[in-house]
């Protein structure tokens, strides 16, 4: 890659760093779906698989609209989320319940990777006057802001249902030491 001098430059870097990103993550949404076994998070999934393959539309606009080709520039960030989800995978058995807590997780990094990125993508857009690509640029952030929700909100439930049937089990087994003990 050039050296980079100038913030129109800058610009055109982080859009084809996201572009990667967006497209990396448009193959592994369906892995992650196949992967979860709490079914509102596998079709949380496979909503923002369909929402990622508009993200990507939106940014070959965005390309277009500044009269250049749509090119992906590799991102290690969104590289070592994924290098982290499919090592953890790989060296792990995991119950269910652990794996979906795990999903929710990596769901949320990726997210908030993705805010942040396009959060300073309309920052420059605005900067340098590109109102059509700050437009498309904010439909993308909306969307990653309301994925990071649903994901918050699958894993708040999980986390619950998991602490409730942790509990009770655990809450019984002290019951039945205490009966034990008192009958002693």
């Amino acid at each position: 890659m050039s050296q980079i001098k100038t913030p129109k430059q800058l610009f055109m870097h982080e859009l084809q760093d996201i572009y990667y990103a967006e497209k990396v993550l448009a193959g592994a949404l369906p892995k992650l779906a196949d992967e979860a076994s709490d079914a509102e998070l596998s079709r949380a999934f496979k909503s923002h698989q369909k929402e990622t393959e508009k993200h990507v539309a939106n940014l070959e606009k965005v390309f277009k609209g500044l009269g250049e080709k749509a090119k992906a520039e590799p991102c290690p960030g969104i590289d070592g989320i994924k290098k982290e989800h499919d090592d953890f995978m790989k060296e792990n058995e995991l119950t269910e319940e652990t794996r979906d807590a795990f999903l929710t997780g990596a769901g949320a990094r990726t997210e908030h990777y993705e805010i942040a990125a396009y959060t300073g993508l309309v920052a420059q857009a605005r900067a340098l006057g590109e109102r059509d690509a700050v437009d498309l640029l904010q439909q993308n952030l909306k969307q990653e802001k309301e994925a990071l929700k649903k994901i918050e909100t699958i894993s708040k439930r999980l986390l619950k249902e998991s602490k409730e049937s942790n509990g009770s089990s655990s809450r019984s087994g002290t019951r039945a030491r205490a009966t034990a003990g008192a009958s002693k």
